[in-house]
């Protein structure tokens, strides 16, 4: 018999679980629905902003990186792009945190092609300030003072707009210089007022004509701009050289429309190639033309090397012609995109190293390397990487991928996909929001602060005071299991001059076979 209370049956011990169970669900739910609300206000973490709660699960992984990455290395599962050790350097720097790590180097520093630069015994304290580079020729009225790193060419339309914006507010932030991309100049790129280069692909997006030619008074309304402080023509690009891009129909919107001029919903296909020219003399010409329509700011162009005689064309042509580009950036063939085919990512182009060698030697050969500057991107993170393009002729940097990840992208390589997780590589506005731009801007400026610092404090043990005095001495490859050799060893450097007075063996047949007047090579050709 269950005994009587004044406010009811006794409570039984099944009705007692269900009720606290019932308790603990409400609490759950309660406490759930107070982190996920957290977790979409909060400005720090880009994830969270779009998977709430289930985002957390990310981080405690993260928690235990090292081993968890180690079974993945060991099973060769890890294909991101850059190793762990440089993914950590870059979240790192961003978060402007120090990048010290215990225990030592994880590389295989015996294996043959490991490179090391040289240190001195008589290291030297780091310069106060860092240097930038003057790029601007004879021609040109507005020289401009670039950074040794700046953000390289990423489009609005392949990035979100508030990645856009975090970019450029982040090169205000830090002074150095923006690529747009071949995507035009966007709204989200005048926002912040950071330094722009103007980039012009074979679509000639956002100074183009409705029927998809090049508009000199379009192109010259927007290139004064004092915003704008380059011009640049993409000749190639190095994850996808020889193809032109493509932009779904449905990705075109009225936005997107305005900013590129072209068709609403209609698939756009850039060329291949450039309509504007079709010789070495007249892609100089169309460079002049750039730097004239801009009001005398540095123009130049950007390609990913194949041919050496081709590029020695264009060399040529600069000779005879006296017209000269303010700067050259070269694009390594391990230049990341957001989408290109398999095939052209892996096969096609030179890696940044021997096309960036082509053509510092070239214009040295030719006694032109002073009057113009090299750019160099492709995989560049770190202050290494830095160090290393400048010894091998490069007088500054340009990275995409490292600053990706300094405005909060996980590489998660789903960029195609318009499907984004962190809101970086998406034109949904609602991954979109999960960046905080002023948050990530800051990211994006101790990025760069940081890379830059290592880089000189590099330079600084190795007893070089500035970029002009690294050498190739400086940098060493194992070529086997005993020998290590220097990069004044491994390549041929040319002296000034060279090829006009003495044309050496190595060079003599290409340079013979490159004509100012065409980019055709002769059938048979070692090219």
């Amino acid at each position: 018999m269950k005994r009587q209370f004044p406010f009811g049956r006794m409570v039984t011990g099944d009705s007692a679980g269900k009720q606290f169970a019932g308790v603990a669900a409400a609490a759950s739910a309660i406490g759930l629905g107070a982190l996920a609300a957290w977790d979409l206000t909060q400005k720090k973490h880009s994830i969270l902003r779009n998977y709430p709660i289930a985002g957390h699960a990310r981080f405690l992984l993260e928690s235990i990186r090292p081993e968890i990455q180690q079974y993945f290395i060991e099973r060769n599962w890890d294909g991101r792009p850059f190793s762990r050790d440089t993914r950590t350097t870059i979240y790192e720097r961003a978060k402007g945190t120090h990048s010290e790590h215990a225990f030592g180097t994880e590389h295989d520093v015996d294996r043959t092609g490991y490179e090391a630069l040289m240190h001195s015994n008589m290291p030297i304290p780091n310069p106060p300030r860092p240097p930038r580079v003057r790029i601007g020729g004879d021609e040109c009225t507005q020289p401009y003072d670039i950074s040794l790193l700046n953000v390289s060419a990423m489009s609005f339309g392949s990035l979100s707009n508030n990645a856009i914006r975090a970019l450029n507010k982040g090169a205000a932030l830090g002074g150095f210089a923006h690529d747009t991309g071949e995507g035009s100049i966007s709204p989200y790129h005048r926002e912040h007022g950071g330094d722009l280069i103007w980039e012009l692909g074979t679509g000639y997006f956002g100074a183009r004509t409705p029927e998809g030619d090049f508009s000199p008074e379009i192109f010259a309304e927007k290139a004064q701009d004092p915003q704008v402080k380059m011009v640049s023509l993409k000749l190639s690009q190095g994850a996808k050289p020889g193809i032109g891009g493509v932009l779904p129909g449905p990705k075109v919107t009225e936005e997107i429309s305005e900013i590129r001029g072209i068709p609403v919903g209609q698939t756009c296909i850039s060329p291949p190639g450039h309509t504007v020219f079709s010789t070495p003399i007249e892609l100089l010409e169309f460079i002049r033309q750039m730097r004239e329509l801009s009001g005398g700011k540095p123009a130049g162009f950007k390609l990913c090397v194949g041919s050496r005689t081709e590029f020695l064309s264009i060399v040529k042509a600069m000779v005879e012609t006296q017209i000269l580009p303010d700067f050259i950036i070269v694009d390594g063939s391990e230049g990341g995109t957001g989408a290109a085919p398999l095939e052209f990512e892996d096969n096609v182009g030179l890696p940044l190293t021997q096309g960036l060698m082509i053509v510092h030697n070239a214009l040295v050969g030719a006694g032109l390397r002073k009057k113009i500057k090299i750019g160099a991107s492709g995989k560049i993170a770190t202050g290494t990487d830095i160090v290393k393009r400048l010894i091998q002729g490069a007088d500054f940097t340009n990275s995409a991928r490292a600053m990706m990840m300094a405005v909060g992208c996980i590489q998660a390589q789903a960029c195609h996909t318009g499907k984004c997780p962190v809101g970086v590589a998406t034109q949904d506005p609602r991954r979109a929001r999960a960046i905080d731009v002023p948050s990530k801007a800051d990211r994006v400026r101790n990025y760069h602060e940081g890379v830059v610092a290592e880089a000189l404090r590099l330079m600084a043990s190795m007893g070089a005071a500035a970029p002009e005095e690294l050498e190739p001495t400086m940098l060493r490859r194992n070529v086997s299991a005993s020998e290590s050799w220097s990069y004044a060893r491994i390549y041929d450097w040319l002296k000034p001059g060279e090829l006009l007075d003495d044309t050496p063996s190595s060079w003599s047949d290409d340079w013979a076979t490159a004509s100012a007047d065409t980019f055709t090579i002769p059938r048979g050709h070692s090219r």
